[in-house]
């Protein structure tokens, strides 16, 4: 079986159990075998063999949930913010190449051993415009060799405020109405009809592809409205793929719901519109209520909790034990927008663990083995690829990392301590090695190998610095969010009762 690569490691996380100087076989894109170093070594004497007796295989990581940002927004002088004015404040970003923006995100989840993302996309402009970001951002997929859900998706409503556009602008001075109608477009070119067809080519295109789907993206129930959000949903059920939206990420996005939907919150709402199913899945859910988990796990709708995200645009912190608890399932993500700037999906995971720990005896809080299966499995199965990815067994696809584990375990470790808490606790981005995807290596020596990330960056630097200064759009944003913050302090707020107790003020 000379076509046979075999990968081994010091430790082998397979998702279920940890193996010691174990190894795993690999026949073109899936896992064939998966046991002790010595015994598949024996078994497949001609395979070419990956890893060493100093590295970690695992399952290749899953980002439930990502924007592909390029240059953060942190070096294009964007800072963290309230979501609703940071999401203003954006008006003022350079544009940037689909494609290279697209292949500098995929290199930094690479590097982080991510295999897979969700990724989703804002649109805007004619048919033409959106099948160009769209194109050049598949094509980045297509050479790196991710794993990618892209996720395209319009805003047609609530461009200023949740659902009260009309009322907002009428409250603004007129002249700043006037800027704001020369500079911000109200209106889509592309109707919602031509969106959705346009998304549902894509979808019945890139079927048959190896590592690439087209989901249906609508950024929010209050973004797009209920008619065309049930178009996607049916046309997602029809096509046999996935929607994923934005929802009760902010504390605004809370009060939203009952102020929109007759007194019910979001998730309720979502329900009563029938769109809720396992190809259905939401992004932060920071403000769920019990009854919004009982519907999500009722339904097997999924959410992609992002810690990092939700603290940089003070949204919260996600109910994640209550998730977890109530049966939802959850994926973990990073939303483009880690506390670093780094998408260290190993940072991630330490954060999504460390912010659940109650300061009180006899709370629960979740181990790193389960966040590690919320960002494996629980990822996977938000994706609907829970037969395929997510573990490290016979049948599934071959979607590896392999972390080197000599600065981890430096300058000693105990024959006593767990492996994968180990690995959690201390691995970086920057121990990652190598990582396969359908059983190809797409990050050799930690450099992706199907592009030349210097030349990339350096391509995109080169086209900021010559790109339109924005200057009028950031005096705008500069100027409107005052009156946006005004806006959203005279809602009323109701009585909040917390998951957990963090502190008090007696």
């Amino acid at each position: 079986m000379a076509d046979t690569l075999l990968l081994r490691g010091r430790w082998v996380f397979t998702g279920e159990t940890t193996l010691d100087q174990g190894a795993i076989a690999i026949q073109d894109d899936t896992i064939i075998d998966v046991g002790a170093w010595e015994s598949l070594r024996v078994a497949y004497p001609q395979a070419q063999v990956l890893g060493s007796d100093s590295m970690a295989v695992m399952p290749g990581l899953i980002n439930a949930h990502h924007h592909s940002n390029g240059v953060p927004n942190s070096l294009q002088g964007i800072d963290d913010d309230f979501l609703e004015l940071w999401l203003f404040a954006n008006i003022g970003l350079r544009s940037q190449d689909s494609k290279l923006k697209t292949l500098l995100s995929i290199a930094q989840l690479l590097q982080s051993g991510v295999t897979s993302v969700v990724d989703v996309v804002s649109l805007g402009g004619s048919a033409s415009d959106c099948l160009d970001n769209l194109n050049g951002r598949l094509s980045a997929y297509d050479q790196s060799g991710m794993r990618v859900a892209l996720t395209p998706g319009i805003r047609y409503e609530s461009v200023l405020v949740h659902g009260e556009d009309e009322a907002f602008v009428a409250s603004l001075p007129e002249r700043l109405r006037q800027q704001l109608q020369t500079l911000v477009p109200m209106e889509q070119p592309l109707s919602r009809a031509d969106h959705v067809e346009l998304l549902s080519e894509l979808v019945k295109q890139y079927r048959s592809h190896g590592h690439i789907d087209v989901w249906f993206g609508p950024p929010g129930p209050q973004w797009v409205g209920d008619e065309l959000l049930v178009q996607m949903a049916d046309a997602a059920e029809r096509l046999d793929t996935h929607v994923q939206t934005h929802a009760l990420e902010s504390f605004y996005e809370k009060l939203m719901g009952p102020r929109l939907y007759g007194g019910k919150s979001v998730i309720a709402h979502l329900k009563d519109l029938g769109v809720l199913s396992p190809r259905f899945s939401i992004a932060h859910g920071v403000w769920l209520t019990e009854a919004d988990i009982e519907i999500l796990a009722a339904t097997g709708a999924a959410v992609s909790h992002n810690p990092s995200s939700n603290l940089r645009l003070r949204a919260g912190m996600a109910p994640l034990t209550a998730m977890l608890a109530g049966g939802a399932t959850v994926g973990l993500g990073m939303d483009g927008t880690t506390l670093g700037d780094d998408e260290d999906m190993f940072a991630e995971m330490r954060l999504a663990a460390r912010l659940q720990r109650s300061p009180q005896i006899g709370r629960p809080a979740p181990s790193y083995e389960e966040i590690f299966r919320v960002a494996t499995a629980g990822s996977a199965k938000l994706m609907g690829k829970q037969q395929q990815l997510g573990k490290l067994a016979p049948g599934y696809r071959a979607d590896v990392a392999l972390v080197d584990c000599d600065r981890i375990t430096w300058p000693w470790i105990s024959p006593e301590a767990n492996p994968l808490s180990v690995v959690l606790m201390r691995a970086k981005a920057a121990d990652v090695d190598t990582v396969l995807v359908n059983g190809k290596v797409v990050l050799k020596a930690g450099m992706p190998t199907g592009f030349d990330l210097k030349a990339v960056g350096q391509t995109v630097a080169e086209q900021l610095e010559q790109a339109p200064n924005r200057e009028q759009y950031r005096a705008l944003a500069a100027e409107l969010i005052p009156h946006l913050s005004r806006w959203y302090s005279q809602w009323d707020v109701p009585p909040l009762s917390p998951y957990a107790v963090f502190n008090s003020r007696s």
